[in-house]
This record gives structure tokens, C-alpha cells and sequence, in this order.
């Protein structure tokens, strides 16, 4: 049987002892996600390019360590998001910007949204555009909930913040988001 018809844990199995044909069948078929996934967080094409290589290298030095090859895509993701945001950490270090611990509220009868305007019409692309130009924290932090899926205490963890102040940048992030969105569209 040849690589590219056999499953995720065939896959991961001969990458463990060493096949090489098989680590290139596993990065053929997630290097696009992982690609994505570093790209949101770092803004760079060609950084996230090298993040996500070296994500894949770390990955298959130390494929010894998953314990369960279904989980091989998620934990891939993991480990490429924590590069990821390292690398951003690690190159933004002059540029943090402090959070408020002050909750921000949001009107609860309408989910923050203006009940007049309709957002059923935007598409993709537009609200991916808008999310470029929130500020890295709010960026992040949405791209983590939002797109990735991670719930509030895996990106407080993720982003080394508490769950409170996750939840208030996540929150914030959403109108700032919505604000854009809408400034965007009346134009």
C-alpha cells in the first residue's frame, strides 16, 4: 500500500520507526492547516512558513511521546500555535500592551451587536480583513477562540493571562471587532 492510502495512525506509525515517505504523506496533509493556524498569529508569511516547518520537525522528533495517534492532528496544532505565539512573545517583547482588569459589559439583550444591523451578509473574507487590524492581543485571542476553537482557559494558558482578564479580551476584542466591521461596511 502506498502512503497516500493509508490512515492518520497507519501513517503514524511508520513515522515512529522512521519512515520517511510517511513523515511527508503526514506534513502533505496538514501542512496547509498548521500554515493557516501559525499565519493568523504571526502576520508574516514567511515566518510562519518556518514556524510551521520547524513545528513539524519537533513533532516528528518527538512522535514518541503521543500516546494516541488519533489525536496526532490536533496535537500538531497545539504544538504549532505554542511556536507560534513564542515567537511572537519572543519578537514583540518591546510592544505589549498592558490590559485593564476592568470588566467590560456588553449589552446582554442583543449580544453586543446593534439589533438594527444585519451581519448575516458579510462574507469570510471581509471579517478575516477586519481582525488584521485589531490590536495583536485582540488578534490573537479571537483567531485562538474563535477560529481554532480553544475555550477561555486553554488561551489564558496559551497567552499566560488570567481567565478573567482572557474573558475580558476576548469580549473586547468582539466589539472592537464589531465596530470595525461596521465602520468598514458604511463606507
Amino acid at each position: 500500500m502506498t502512503p497516500t492510502q493509508l490512515n492518520t495512525e497507519q501513517l503514524i506509525a511508520l513515522c515512529k520507526s522512521g519512515d520517511q515517505s510517511a513523515q511527508l504523506e503526514i506534513y502533505n496533509r496538514y501542512y496547509k492547516a498548521m500554515y493557516n493556524a501559525s499565519i493568523r498569529i504571526i502576520k508574516n508569511q514567511f515566518e510562519a512558513e518556518d514556524i510551521m516547518q520547524d513545528s513539524f520537525l519537533m513533532a516528528f522528533t518527538k512522535l514518541d511521546t503521543l500516546n494516541d495517534p488519533k489525536i496526532f492532528g490536533s496535537w500538531l496544532k497545539r504544538i504549532v500555535i505554542n511556536n507560534s505565539i513564542h515567537h511572537y512573545n519572543k519578537n514583540n517583547k518591546n510592544n505589549h500592551v498592558p490590559l485593564d482588569d476592568v470588566l467590560y459589559k456588553i449589552k446582554e439583550e442583543t449580544n453586543g451587536f446593534d439589533s438594527a444591523y444585519d451581519f448575516r451578509n458579510l462574507k469570510a473574507k471581509q471579517v478575516l480583513n477586519a481582525m488584521k487590524l485589531l490590536k495583536d492581543n485582540y488578534r490573537i485571542a479571537l483567531t485562538l477562540n474563535l477560529i481554532e476553537g480553544y475555550d477561555y482557559e486553554e488561551i489564558s494558558d496559551i497567552m499566560n493571562i488570567s481567565y478573567t482578564n482572557c474573558r475580558t479580551t476576548i469580549s473586547r476584542a468582539k466589539e472592537s471587532l464589531r465596530q470595525k466591521l461596521q465602520a468598514s461596511i458604511a463606507y
